[in-house]
């Protein structure tokens, strides 16, 4: 009996998999490529750089729905990434990618360090041909 029960759990694991990859919007070898070289960009910048620097990676689309304040602009001016570690990419149903990534937090007033994860979307803009990211700049303040 547990071992049908394993068969009909593989079985179902499969064809789940079969059919999102064949509802998966494909992307081609080159966007796969400009994808790579553009998270690289975007991991260092949001390493090194500041949060003017991440602007331009961000979807257009999701920050004309939500802008960024001058007070969320100045939180982010309080604290220094000290580690951006990006996980691999996870291909979404709709053509997007996901990931997650765990990133080390500095507190320039306390120096106290803290760990999170975030979760980046990436969507292909086929008008400017280059990726962007989707869900905004990461929550550096999220609650555990």
């Amino acid at each position: 009996m547990r071992r049908l029960f394993q068969i009909l759990l593989l079985t179902v694991f499969a064809l789940t998999s079969v059919s999102a990859l064949a509802a998966e919007p494909k992307t081609t070898k080159k966007q796969r490529k400009e994808l790579e070289e553009t998270q690289v960009k975007y991991d260092s910048t949001m390493r090194w750089g500041t949060v003017e620097d991440a602007l331009p990676y961000l979807d257009p689309e999701y920050a004309k729905v939500h802008p960024l304040t001058d007070l969320e602009l100045r939180r982010y001016e309080q604290v220094k990434i000290s580690s951006y570690r990006a996980g691999d990419n996870v291909p979404m149903p709709d053509g997007r990618v996901g990931r997650n990534a765990e990133v080390r937090v500095i507190n320039n007033n306390t120096q106290a360090e803290r760990t999170l994860r975030v979760k980046e979307i990436w969507r292909w803009d086929a008008e400017g041909k280059r990726w962007l990211q989707a869900n905004g700049l990461p929550d550096l303040w999220q609650e555990r």
